[in-house]
């Protein structure tokens, strides 16, 4: 069994330790999703148009690295488990590169570009080979479906804390450290995340046991596509991830645009990122009790409609903060509880393939999750920047055209809103809830066998 010669350790250790993963995620990636593309459009004056083809490009060819990181994952074995090593390993890479995408050297624009190629793709390839491991260790930790709703909310409560840390602090620290130079400031910042980030994966990796039964036999790669294709749960879940994470992308890159030439205030965006942080942290911990009694396919429809609602207040609002602070936090409840409940999900079509194939591919069914999210954020990517450049949006302007507010407003609330409504839709396909309890009694009874 995965992790025998290692320490024991309690199960509230555990559940910080893994709920510390997300924390140094959110610490690199949530600066990458939030200001990355504002640095190369407004700092870097890299045209919106070419950082919209980098986007598109280097997330398809990054989401074949998810595949593979999975396939690796399924194909490791060591006295550590299989998912937990990549914690170690991945950790410093990611902060390296994260530190590098904010440190453009100042050359021509050509060459910008090409750096930006570079660093970019070497962040998105560590952030995979850190990122997959926090799926697939999940049914390897624990075959308690309740324990894994409070590993999966303890992730998510510490993954809004760095969100929170991020949204909150970012660009007061970039003003306070570059004193008037923002290419300097997010230098230092991101370094100093990155450093904090690498410390607490560290930290994941040592508070961590794969310890649940899992099957351990080596896998071939048409057995596992063989098993996807008979995994219905999974495949209804996997549409879902398009959905979803291309609407939070878009909206997400959309928030200083937004609020600075819509609303016309940039310190509201720092105000509205921090509620969409601190907000869902709170509502983070009702997620085990509703998920209990509501299950999780409902809870996870209810929250959609929570956050739908949300954003449809925001846009209502227009200029009047007041109201789109209402709006704000309403749309974070939402949004707060249905990320938790989503990543709490994601184990259970693994025990579903398991039972109905008999085979249990973990990681490569997360390596896929996570190219299907590398996916969705490069269709944000592309979409965001094809209608920047279709508005003809000026950087630092003080006034833009009626198209590239048109084309803002499209980002942060028009196309999130339809693709939530998209991703209600498909989840009423999802049934697994209603038969998961048979399944974990009869995989149970297997594995004891």
């Amino acid at each position: 069994m995965s992790g025998q010669t290692d320490k024991p350790i309690s199960k509230w250790q555990q559940r910080i330790g893994y709920g510390v993963s997300d924390l140094a995620c959110n610490l690199i990636w949530q600066m990458i999703s939030l200001y990355l593309l504002f640095f190369y459009t407004d700092i870097m004056q890299l045209s919106a148009s070419a950082i919209s083809l980098m986007f598109i490009l280097t997330r398809f060819v990054d989401g074949i690295t998810d595949l593979l990181v999975g396939y690796l994952i399924d194909h490791t074995h060591t006295r550590w488990g299989k998912s937990r090593p990549y914690f170690l390993f991945g950790a410093v890479p990611f902060a390296l590169f994260a530190f590098l995408c904010f440190n453009v050297p100042d050359i021509s624009a050509n060459g910008k570009l090409i750096y930006a190629y570079i660093t970019y793709f070497g962040l998105s390839l560590a952030y995979t080979v850190v990122n997959v491991p926090m799926a697939s260790i999940l049914p390897s930790l624990t075959n308690d479906t309740e324990e894994r709703t409070a590993l999966s909310t303890s992730r998510k409560f510490f993954g809004f804390m760095g969100a929170t840390v991020v949204s909150s602090s970012a660009l007061v620290l970039v003003n306070y450290f570059g004193k008037g130079n923002q290419a300097v400031g997010f230098k230092i910042v991101m370094a100093i995340f990155g450093v904090i980030g690498c410390l607490l994966f560290f930290f994941t990796f040592f508070s961590v046991r794969e310890t649940a039964a899992t099957k351990a036999e080596k896998v071939s790669v048409k057995e596992i596509f063989t098993s996807l294709k008979q995994n219905k749960p999974w495949l209804i879940f996997a549409l879902n991830i398009l959905f979803m994470w291309t609407g939070f992308f878009i909206q997400t890159s959309a928030l200083v645009y937004y609020y600075t030439v819509v609303v016309g205030s940039r310190a509201l965006s720092i105000s509205v990122a921090t509620i969409m942080s601190i907000v869902p942290m709170v509502a983070n911990f009702f997620v085990p009790f509703l998920a209990k009694r509501l299950g999780k396919r409902n809870l996870y429809v209810s929250a959609s409609i929570i956050q739908a609602l949300g954003i449809v207040i925001i846009l209502l609002g227009n200029i009047n903060h007041g109201i789109i602070l209402s709006g704000a936090v309403v749309s974070a409840i939402g949004y707060g509880v249905k990320e938790s409940i989503y990543f709490s999900m994601q184990a259970d079509p693994v025990d579903y393939g398991e039972w109905k194939t008999g085979v249990n591919v973990s990681g490569s069914l997360s390596a896929i999750n996570g190219f299907l999210g590398k996916v969705a954020q490069a269709l944000s990517g592309g979409i965001a920047g094809a209608l920047l450049a279709w508005g003809n949006y000026t950087p630092g302007a003080a006034a833009q055209s009626s198209q590239a507010v048109l084309a803002i407003k499209a980002m942060y609330g028009y196309i999130p809103l339809l693709l939530i409504i998209g991703s209600i839709v498909t989840m009423l396909f999802y049934q697994l809830d209603s038969i998961y309890p048979q399944i974990k009694q009869e995989l149970e009874a297997k594995r004891e066998a």
